[in-house]
């Protein structure tokens, strides 16, 4: 009787055998990861588009093959075991590699088509990067562009693990990525002090900076980056943050406009979020004599992550259009391996390693 070859194995035309050593597939991993984001096998059949049994049975298929179990059935959610926990680690790494490979063969003809993908924090991703797409989708029409918004931290590892190409961010790289990660100083975001057009101090152009004890401050989570900032641009000016009258938090820059438009207080806003109430009138903006409050945005790349065409475009065309004083110019980046031209032919079949570029 033959052997019986499993599903999953693998044949190469190459050597002539079967690859049966590799005990799951793509289709398999990406299983995996949608009921660990889930949490349930039920919304991961939902998100992919299958049925609740074939996740099912995807899975005690996968178990087996792998010998070990992957998911711990005891509780409502669906909670992956050590080694579940391990192969997911793995298997986003897999898959980030399979699409960045379809992507690098993707680039080899030209820049029509392909795909762009942008992280930010919540301020930049909401008003500053959809400005700068619009320019470079009026260029590149054929380049799907995706933006991903996150807190400053999970948009950091999204760049670090080639989830996205880069990213405009406005508070600190988590430490354990500064080895990682590429971070480029480019634009100043002031945070202006604002009230609504029918609050009492509305026709004032500027206020000692002891005034800002009088007002009900109307912020976002004390946790929030830039309430970090506000708090302590504040205390090196002479005011303590903590003697502030605050109203109210919130969890949204809109929702602290609209919170101070109807007189609720006032509040600290990245200028570029209140642009177009300023011009229409119904926020007004004040200055704080001897203080000013900015904070830094910064560009951060992974270097030794592929770049598509698409992203080398942006970061050359557009980025310089939006930094600030000059910071950034496109020529900081040295090109990407996988962009260099091949100064001579792979000798005999081993491939030589680009050289990575420096940091």
């Amino acid at each position: 009787m033959s052997k019986r070859i499993p599903y999953y194995s693998l044949y190469s035309p190459i050597f002539g055998k079967e690859m049966s050593d590799i005990p799951f597939s793509l289709d398999q991993l990406q299983i995996l990861k949608a009921i660990a984001a889930e949490g349930s096998f039920k919304r991961a059949a939902d998100t992919l588009y299958v049925s609740q049994p074939a996740i099912s049975l995807q899975v005690q298929n996968l178990e087996r093959q792998m010998n070990v179990p992957l998911f711990d059935r005891g509780g409502r959610r669906a909670q992956l075991t050590e080694a579940g926990q391990l192969l997911l680690t793995y298997g986003e790494k897999i898959l980030s590699l399979c699409q960045e490979t379809c992507r690098a063969i993707e680039d080899l003809e030209n820049l029509q088509g392909g795909t762009l993908l942008i992280g930010a924090s919540q301020t930049t991703g909401t008003y500053l990067l959809p400005r700068m797409l619009g320019l470079f989708r009026q260029k590149y029409s054929d380049v799907s562009v995706q933006l991903q918004v996150h807190s400053t931290r999970r948009t950091s590892w999204s760049v670090a693990n080639g989830q996205v190409d880069l990213a405009i961010i406005g508070g600190e790289v988590p430490p354990e990525l500064h080895d990682t990660l590429e971070i480029f100083p480019y634009a100043e975001d002031e945070l202006a002090l604002i009230i609504g057009g029918s609050h009492p101090m509305a026709k004032e152009e500027a206020i000692p900076k002891e005034d800002l004890y009088k007002l009900n401050f109307i912020t976002l989570d004390s946790q929030s980056t830039i309430r970090k900032v506000i708090d302590q641009v504040l205390t090196q000016s002479g005011i303590n943050p903590k003697r502030l009258n605050i109203e109210m938090e919130l969890n949204s820059i809109e929702a602290i406009k609209n919170a101070v438009q109807s007189g609720l207080g006032v509040a600290f806003a990245s200028v570029s979020a209140i642009e177009k109430e300023l011009q229409m009138g119904t926020l007004h903006r004040i200055s704080i004599q001897e203080v000013v409050v900015k904070r830094r945005l910064s560009l951060i790349i992974n270097p030794n992550r592929y770049r598509s065409k698409a992203a080398e475009a942006f970061i050359k065309e557009i980025l310089p259009k939006f930094c600030t004083n000059g910071w950034f110019t496109g020529s900081e980046l040295a090109p990407h391996p996988a962009h260099y031209p091949r100064q001579r032919p792979f000798p005999n079949s081993e491939v030589e390693n680009s050289p990575s570029p420096s940091k």
